[in-house]
């Protein structure tokens, strides 16, 4: 990455002094964001406990919100402060995305950095960091080596509160330790309840405070601000999650170990940021990059294999239950197996006609048939086909046409096993020249006791990026550690599930056409998701008995632009497609990399209206969705170049169009637009507009 403007600090040491010569201690200071509109106030009450306050415009937006750490094995450290140092910094600087939503960000803010010290005989240190941007805040502990604070720390609790100033209408999940596949619940904050909102416990699934939630949470105040908590940058630390306490309190939780160890670390050592965006419109949090400024530059020298792609897949037909991963079942007896070389064979002559660069195969591996299995571990070695998968066949296949095979791995939740046979797993992929790879962990985890978001798999993940990227293996990773913009440190980690994606459609209760509208300002806020979208045969009874995607075709078509990742999927049947060749010409012409995203109009939980430009092009696409309700949109088209003129596909629902009722009835329409086209869209009932605009 390369910087595209020099950045400027500006350094000043702050120390009050009283008359004469006697120095007085220094309890509070303050900074502003580089246009002035947000305030960080910081300040130690008289038990030197710190605390912070965030004010917009003058009115507060996070109240008094105490801070710290509690030890194991430890006395906290969270009181008998003082002041110590103060120093505030400002730089303003622009980076590229080697691929993104957006290709060049400005990365400006202040910096605050308070050095405390304790007023005890041990005088332990820590170090508090606040960055304040136009839009936002992220704030990190930073405990620096010290006499006091040697050999293995465990912190036990964080001390870190967010205090609202009112009841705000909030966007959540709950605090499911194992899990972010969850639909959201739009309620209060004080009527934040997991139970009472349905969410279901299974095995693999851990909620031990009804009353929390996960990250990201977004609010909207009665202020007219929104806000969204979330953290950046974890790295070797549990995930947080968000507990409601009292007085509109939102309390740090982290995801423990086995044993209830939070976090186990040495000093020194840095925590994640925690991160608060506050934007005045709805629309700006989707193009709100605090995230990816709270993260580490690109540390890879190399980043070429990590390309952006379309992809179909031997997958949904899986979901479906028209063929299986395993070649037998837990008795032994054949099953109609998915990922044989005949079937490939077929995906590849799809893909080579619509150029579809990208072709994931599941269940091509030996092992299947005891995945599921109660305390059977270890059973997939991740480099032996089975004996209908001809993988050297395959892979030369591919090649010769075009495509790039994506591999995959299901660990089933065993991510010990998966650790051992990591290194001799990616080896095989690159010496058959595969360069991206799904991965899975479905299921509980081995080491049992371990929980999906703690600091043991937060450590996984980041081995898997590392030994990934030395083999130059792109990750794709499904049931994943949430997403806090490690991307821009490691851009091999390219995109991930973690959320309720287009799967439970296929056997579950059905996303409802709702959450679509809601994702974009919740967990996208983190980073990239795989969705899987593009769903045509909408009526899945032939399948299920009474299953059926909550969307219209055209809604459908409209999530390549709503739900931003790199690698897309084209996730439906091929014969499906071929039933619908005019809607898939959009499939087969938008960008998944892109230049600028522009957030036309918004409202969350209701619609979205997206526009991107695609990198190296002057196209543009749009995308529009709505939830459960019709409703009649103005698309300015005003982010076009003037004095240009451009063509534009519109792919709508037809008049007739429901997504209960008639959910694949859409029509296309060509016509000239400019900079100057307002386009009037009539988007049905959990319906959507996309529109491809080439220049002309």
């Amino acid at each position: 990455m390369r910087k595209l403007l020099s950045f400027f600090s500006i350094i000043l040491l702050l120390s009050g002094c009283a008359e004469g010569s006697k120095k007085q201690e220094q309890t509070s200071a303050s900074i502003t964001s580089p246009n002035g509109n947000l305030e960080v106030q910081f300040q130690l009450d008289n038990n030197g406990k710190p605390f912070y306050l965030v004010k917009k415009n003058n009115t507060t937006v996070i109240d008094t919100s105490y801070l710290g750490l509690k030890f194991k094995n430890q006395s906290d450290l969270n009181q008998n402060f003082k002041i110590a140092e103060v120093t505030t910094t400002e730089a303003d600087e622009t980076w590229e995305q080697p691929w993104g939503e957006q290709r060049v960000i400005r990365d400006h803010h202040k910096q605050l950095h308070l050095h405390l010290e304790e007023t005890t005989d041990k005088s332990r240190k820590l170090n508090i960091i606040f960055k304040v941007f136009n839009d936002g805040v992220g704030f990190r502990y930073d405990i620096p080596q010290q006499e006091y604070l040697k050999g293995d720390l465990v912190i036990s609790d964080e001390v870190t509160q967010f205090k609202l100033t009112n009841d705000h209408k909030s966007w959540w999940i709950p605090a499911d330790y194992d899990s972010y596949e969850y639909t959201y619940s739009e309620t209060k904050l004080s009527e934040i309840d997991a139970q009472k909102a349905g969410y279901a416990q299974r095995h693999d699934r851990n909620i031990t405070n009804f009353h929390a939630v996960n990250t990201p949470i977004t609010m909207e105040t009665e202020d007219g601000f929104y806000v969204s908590i979330h953290e950046a940058n974890l790295t070797d630390y549990a995930g947080m999650t968000l507990g409601v306490t009292k007085n509109n309190t939102l309390s740090t939780e982290l995801v423990p170990w086995e044993n209830g160890d939070k976090v186990r670390t040495q000093a020194p050592f840095v925590s994640p940021w925690r991160s608060i965006m506050i934007n005045d419109e709805a629309k700006d949090l989707v193009t709100n990059y605090l995230i990816l400024n709270l993260n580490e530059p690109n540390k890879l020298e190399n980043t070429s294999y990590a390309k952006p792609m379309k992809y179909t897949g031997i997958w949904w037909e899986m979901h479906l239950g028209k063929s299986t991963w395993g070649r037998k079942d837990a008795e032994g007896n054949y099953t109609t197996h998915g990922a044989t070389t005949e079937n490939a064979l077929s995906y590849i002559d799809f893909n080579k006609k619509h150029d579809i660069e990208g072709l994931l195969i599941e269940g091509w591996n030996t092992g299947w048939e005891y995945w599921g299995a109660q305390d059977t571990i270890g059973f997939f070695d991740f480099i032996t086909p089975y004996d209908d998968f001809d993988i050297k066949k395959v892979v030369k296949t591919a090649k010769e046409n075009g495509i790039e095979i994506i591999g995959h791995h299901e660990t089933s939740g065993d991510a010990n096993n998966y650790e051992n046979r990591l290194e001799k797993a990616y080896q095989y992929y690159e010496d058959l020249g595969i360069h991206a790879i799904k991965t899975g962990y479905a299921g509980g985890l081995v080491p049992k006791g371990e929980f999906h978001h703690g600091q043991y798999m937060v450590r996984h993940h980041q081995k898997v990026i590392e030994t990934a990227a030395k083999h130059q293996l792109a990750i794709d990773a499904h049931e994943p550690i949430k997403a806090t913009g490690l991307r821009r440190t490691y851009p091999n980690f390219m995109t991930r599930e973690g959320v309720r994606g287009m799967e439970f459609n296929g056997w579950a209760d059905e996303n409802p056409p709702s959450h679509t509208t809601i994702l974009p300002f919740t967990r996208i806020l983190g980073g990239p998701v795989d969705y899987t979208p593009g769903i045509f045969q909408i009526d899945l009874a032939e399948y299920r008995d009474g299953q059926a995607i909550q969307s219209t075709l055209a809604n459908q078509l409209a999530l390549y632009v709503i739900l931003y990742s790199p690698m897309q999927m084209a996730a439906d049947l091929p014969e499906n497609y071929n039933k619908y060749e005019d809607a898939f010409q959009f499939i087969e012409e938008v960008a998944v990399d892109w230049e600028t995203t522009k957030v036309i109009d918004a409202k969350i939980g209701d619609h979205i209206t997206i526009a991107r430009k695609q990198r190296d092009s002057d196209n543009w696409f749009v995308g529009s969705v709505t939830d459960e309700e019709a409703r009649n949109i103005e698309i300015s088209f005003d982010f076009l170049d003037e004095n240009s003129m451009y063509k534009a596909r519109i792919y709508q629902d037809a008049a007739d169009a429901d997504f209960e009722k008639n959910p694949s009835a859409y029509t296309i329409e060509e016509m000239e637009v400019n900079s100057t086209t307002v386009y009037k869209a009539n988007l049905a009932r959990g319906g959507g507009v996309a529109i491809s605009i080439l220049k002309q």
